[in-house]
C-alpha cells in the first residue's frame, strides 16, 4: 500500500508544539498498516519537525528557551532581514533540526517510544498554516 498526500496544520505561535494527535487523527489510513512507514516533510523554510518528550511541556519550553538563545534575532551580521527579524532565525532552526521525519508503523498505530511526540517548532513570532507532505507505505 502507497499513499500520498498534503495535510494542513493550524498556525500557531512561535514555540514546539506537540502534534502527534492532530496528525494521526488526519491520517486514519495508518489504522490498516500492519507493518509500514509514515514519512512526513514540512514544506516550509521557517519552522521544523522533530522527535522528542510528548508529555511534560517544560520540556518544549526549555527547548525554545534555548533555540532563542543559540539562534538570536537580531544579530549584526544578518544579510536576510527584509521579512522581519524572526524570519533569518527561523530559517536558521529549520535547517538545524529539520524537516523530515520517518516514523515506523506497526500494527496499526504508530511504534513510537513512550515518550516519545511528534513536535512542530514554529520558528516565526506568528506562523501560518503549515502544510505537510505525507506518505504512507506498508503491508495491510
Amino acid at each position: 500500500m502507497w499513499l500520498a498526500r498534503q495535510l494542513s496544520l493550524r498556525p500557531r505561535v512561535r514555540g514546539f508544539h506537540l502534534v502527534t494527535d492532530e496528525i494521526v487523527q488526519a491520517l486514519p489510513e495508518i489504522r490498516g498498516v500492519q507493518v509500514g512507514l509514515l514519512h512526513l516533510h514540512l514544506l516550509h523554510t521557517s519552522a521544523s519537525l522533530t522527535l522528542n518528550e510528548n508529555c511534560d511541556p517544560d520540556v518544549r519550553h526549555d527547548l525554545a528557551a534555548f533555540v532563542s538563545h543559540l539562534v538570536p534575532e537580531s544579530a549584526p551580521y544578518y544579510r536576510h532581514v527584509l521579512e522581519g527579524v524572526d524570519d533569518m532565525p527561523a530559517h536558521i532552526l529549520s535547517s538545524l533540526l529539520g524537516v523530515s521525519l520517518s516514523l515506523p508503523i506497526a500494527q496499526g498505530r504508530l511504534a513510537l517510544g513512550r515518550w516519545q511526540g511528534i513536535w512542530l517548532g514554529e520558528h516565526r513570532q506568528a506562523g501560518s498554516a503549515r502544510r505537510l507532505q505525507v506518505t504512507i507505505q506498508g503491508m495491510p
